[in-house]
């Protein structure tokens, strides 16, 4: 609010200085600016459009009252009300010739309007105009309108100006050019694909200013494919180090720093540059060193360029130098009493330790007064580093915090992102199973169904496995600690339905294995289980079942089977159960209870729940069947694929009966074809039943579109004519799918090299500049409980280890995300495990680009009938390009030594005798396209016998006109 006032106050005061505002308006501010209420400043802004509602209808308006009426319905517009009744006054100032009024009005739009408003096309021809105009002031107006307003679709209008600005002898205008290309590169980055050297260019320009912003659009462009701008790494440096030379004019400064955010971007682009590559890395040691020994860390801007520099020392190839400097800054942040400070550090030393595990060892102390800060923020930014820095010898320490940590906060997001962190380190460097069994329970117990249903079937999965190296001993004490365990956390008054679901197969399992209790002890508890929790079904279905599995072990072992009260009467009520799965497990129960012992070993055995189900997909138990059906006459079995087929179409008069009169197509009956079918199938009875065509060989487009035969009636035959024309088939009826080429820029994957280098070791280099943390804190007593933390943290062996699956811990498989460099990506099931037979009609929202497939479709003969009666069928397919870029040429002589004139401090930059050649980028070919078939129609069987009406609608097949999507999506 004092915001607005101030801001109201420099308009309202601008009479003073020839804005010649009225008293109204300083009326206006003042009342809002007093306001007491959001209502009370509601009704002074409602009364406020009602006025300029009713000044705008007067005729002849002054210009000079015109503009403060816009100004004020900016102010209107700033706090939140609509003045939409105004905007065409707005785009109408934009065409006034006085510079004053034109800017104003250009203000006005970009605030009033979007870039998809439908007013957007009336001011189109002024901006070309105003892009031509002699007076620079004019062409910047008309460049900010253009970053703000200028869509996709009218991109090409302005584009050829644009362009030709980047020539302009004004330093602004060239770099609102840039700006507005780098604009037109977000929105569509197809549209100005031929134009990127323009980019390359402008990085030499003699203006600091156009050389700053030519950086955005570059990052943005290396992002994407760093590979394509490698050459320019000699350029970039030598820049940054024209810039931390102070080579640029005082104007440039910030907090005595020179050009802080151009340095910040520079070393963006260097760590992008330089991921992976020795090469390119080599080049940017000097320069980033310089940055750490020059630059000022006393205000907030050089701190943050300090910071840049240590991701960017973490992203390229590794130097010993470099990661000593890097410690040497982390030092000073963690040393400081600033908060912002202490979380730079901490996430400085996540990045570094992925490197150089030791450098973490240097300030433990420090991370362990991290971890025991009030401040939330960087107690959870202090997690993640511990996170990123266990290993086997410290897992312990660390899941005990984090879950001490989980049990005191209420955020149920960030409980369940500290939860699924401790499965995946206790999963990882479980130092015993036993160890990891406490460890889940506490994660199940104190996370709720926060926790992730997999890591419970990983534990009942581990359990069941035991240790994996045949040791019955040790396997029988793991699952006897687990039952015991259970047993014990049952006393808790609630426990998460995920975690009794784990229970409940625990001791259904094993709960009388050990002998230590008997039967009925275990299935009381089991029964307790169900009634206590009787709202879920689940844990009911999980809490019968294991009773089940108890009795069945007794009966296997020969022991008499005294059923309990309570699990009768649990057992009475479950089979009267609404639920068909509960009154199933109810009977199965009762039906195993009345076997004999040799049938129960049969259904259940002991401890058989790992082992693997053998299952024969042949179905080979059942060829001496169909040896004898085919003897006794059937016909074999045929595959789908093969198979033709003839489908009876009389039962769809029956259903449709009632519809006859809702639709306005109707079709009379064609004369049944010659049937393409093989001899063992018999010949059609009937004039209503349909021989199929036999499919096309058309490859198979895409795997995501169900392909749908369309119906194409000949004009020239005659009634008796029907053909089914299932290639080739287009049409634009319904709602379209659009596609859009893309860019070499955007088709172009963005390459992350990992950083494949042996860690370095900085213990022995630069030590003199090492400052620990013990240094802050000389004749200060350090309190032995954080050495004793801290000597469990960062002890043991300084590299990381990773424990294999198969080594004490079979069963439990999971990944870290921090445990390797490469970045961890979700394993997608294999597309030729679907069922091609079955794929779904696609999605008309779905606007991605199809994978192409070579496979040959595979059409149901019932598909094709449905596309004979079904006059809605609907197809449309889109054509798509791709585009490819060829590298340019390297840059060279970009700068040199001469300053440059009509600057004090000049920027040491002078343009190269011979520029790149534009990058030529070639647009090749991807193609896809969708078939969709919309809901069936109302078909009749009475449209089969009527043919006139359609040669008399004189339909036209879709196929004469192929490119009509394509045209209009021009």
């Amino acid at each position: 609010m004092e915001q607005l006032k101030t801001i109201g106050r420099e308009l309202a005061m601008g009479s003073q200085g020839g804005f010649g505002q009225s008293k109204e308006f300083l009326d206006l501010v003042k009342s809002i600016g007093e306001a007491r209420s959001k209502a009370e400043e509601d009704r002074i802004v409602l009364h406020e459009i009602e006025t300029l509602k009713r000044r705008l209808t007067e005729p002849d308006i002054p210009k000079r009252k015109m503009k403060e009426y816009l100004i004020r319905l900016v102010y209107v517009e700033m706090l939140g009300h609509d003045a939409s009744f105004a905007y065409i006054h707005a785009v109408k100032m934009t065409h006034d010739d006085n510079l004053l009024l034109k800017r104003t009005g250009y203000l006005a739009v970009t605030l009033f309007l979007s870039d998809d408003h439908d007013l957007i096309i009336l001011i189109v021809n002024t901006i070309q105009k105003d892009l031509r105009s002699d007076n620079y002031l004019v062409v910047c107006a008309a460049l900010n309108a253009v970053c703000k307003l200028i869509n996709d679709e009218t991109i090409p209008a302005v584009l050829p100006q644009v362009v030709d600005l980047l020539a302009h002898p004004k330093e602004a205008v060239r770099k609102k050019a840039i700006m507005a290309l780098h604009r037109f590169h977000h929105k569509s980055p197809s549209s100005i694909s031929h134009l990127i050297t323009n980019f390359r260019k402008r990085l030499c320009d003699n203006d600091p200013g156009v050389m700053g912003a030519t950086l955005c659009p570059l990052y943005d462009l290396i992002i994407t494919d760093p590979n394509s701008y490698k050459d320019l790494v000699v350029s970039f440096v030598s820049i940054l180090k024209q810039v931390a030379e102070r080579r640029l004019p005082k104007a440039y400064d910030y907090h005595s720093l020179p050009a802080p955010f151009i340095q910040i971007k520079l070393l963006k682009i260097l760590a992008l540059l330089g991921l992976g590559d020795k090469q390119a890395s080599e080049k940017m040691y000097t320069v980033v060193g310089d940055i750490f020994r020059k630059c000022d860390s006393s205000s907030n801007i050089g701190n943050a360029v300090l910071y840049e520099s240590i991701c960017c020392v973490s992203s390229i190839y590794p130097n010993t130098k470099l990661l000593g400097d890097a410690t040497e800054v982390i030092s000073r942040f963690l040393k400081s009493d600033s908060h912002n400070l202490k979380y730079m550090g901490i996430d400085a030393l996540g990045r570094l330790i992925k490197m150089s595990p030791e450098i973490a060892e240097q300030h433990q102390l420090a991370v362990i007064d991290c971890l025991e800060d009030p401040d939330d923020t960087l107690k959870r930014k202090t997690f993640g580093l511990l996170y990123k820095m266990t290993k086997s010898s410290n897992v312990e320490v660390i899941v005990d915090r984090m879950i001490d940590y989980m049990i005191s906060i209420n955020d149920n997001h960030y409980k369940t992102y500290i939860a699924s962190r401790c499965v995946e380190l206790a999963e990882q460097f479980a130092p015993s199973n036993i160890w990891f069994i406490q460890t889940m329970n506490k994660v199940f117990e104190h996370a709720g169904d926060l926790v992730n249903v997999k890591v419970a079937h990983n534990l009942m999965r581990l359990i069941a496995e035991g240790f994996g190296d045949n040791d019955e001993t040790a396997d029988t004490q793991l699952r006897s600690s687990a039952v015991q365990s259970y047993l014990h956390i049952l006393n808790e008054p609630k426990l998460p339905s995920v975690f009794l679901q784990v229970i409940c197969w625990v001791l259904g399992e094993y709960g009388t294995a050990d002998g230590k209790y008997d039967a009925a002890y275990i299935t009381g508890k089991l029964c307790d289980i169900a009634e206590a929790y009787s709202g879920d079904e689940t844990v009911k279905a999980y809490a019968i079942t294991a009773i089940m599995k108890v009795y069945a072990f007794e009966i296997a072992a020969g022991r008499e089977v005294v059923m309990l009260p309570e699990c009768q009467s649990l057992v009475e009520a479950l089979s009267a159960s609404h639920s068909t799965d509960l009154q199933q497990r109810a009977y199965e129960m009762q039906a195993v209870i009345g076997l004999d012992a040799n049938a129960v070993r049969s259904i259940l055995p002991s401890d058989a729940s790992c082992e693997d189900i053998e299952i024969d997909k042949d179905l080979a138990f059942l060829n001496s069947y169909v040896q004898q059906s085919i003897e006794q006459g059937a016909q074999p079995y045929m595959p789908e694929s093969e198979r033709s087929g003839v489908l009876n179409i009389s039962s769809f008069g029956s259903q449709v009966q009632h519809e006859v009169t809702s639709h306005s197509l109707r079709f009379e009956a064609y004369e049944v074809p010659k049937p393409l079918v093989p001899s063992t199938i018999a010949p059609l009875a009937s004039p209503t039943e349909l021989v199929p065509v036999p499919e096309p060989s058309y490859p198979r487009e895409t795997q995501q579109a169900a392909l749908v035969p369309s119906v194409v009636l000949d004009p020239g035959a005659g009634s008796s004519d029907l053909k089914l024309r299932l290639d080739g088939v287009q049409k634009k009826w319904g709602r379209p799918n659009y596609s859009t080429s893309a860019s070499s820029s955007s088709e172009s994957t963005s390459q992350k090299t990992t950083n494949g280098v042996a860690q370095t070791n900085v213990s022995t280099v630069n030590s003199k500049g090492r400052e620990t943390y013990d240094s802050k804190k000389t004749q200060v007593e350090i309190n032995p409980e954080k050495q004793k933390l801290a000597a469990s943290l960062f002890g043991g062996s300084s590299k990381s280890e990773r424990k294999t699956s198969s080594t004490n811990h079979k069963g439990v498989k999971a990944s870290s995300s921090h445990a390797t460099e490469k970045p961890q990506v979700p394993k997608v099931p294999s597309e030729s495990s679907v069922d091609r037979t079955n794929i779904q009609a696609p999605d008309l929202l779905d606007l991605s680009e199809p994978t192409v497939t070579s496979a040959p479709p595979s059409i149901d003969p019932f598909r094709q009938l449905e596309g004979l009666l079904d006059p809605a069928l609907v197809s449309s397919s889109a054509n798509h390009g791709g585009d490819g870029a060829s590298k340019a040429p390297d840059l060279m002589a970009l700068y040199s030594d001469t300053p440059v004139s009509g600057q004090s401090s000049g920027f040491d930059v002078n343009v190269a005798s011979e520029l790149l050649n534009p990058t030529e980028t070639n647009q090749g070919g991807a193609t896809g396209a969708y078939l969709t078939q919309f809901s069936k129609g109302p078909n009749r069987k009475e449209a089969l016998e009527k043919d006139a009406l359609v040669r008399q609608m004189g339909v036209t097949p879709t196929s004469q006109n192929p490119n009509l999507f394509g045209d209009l999506l021009g």
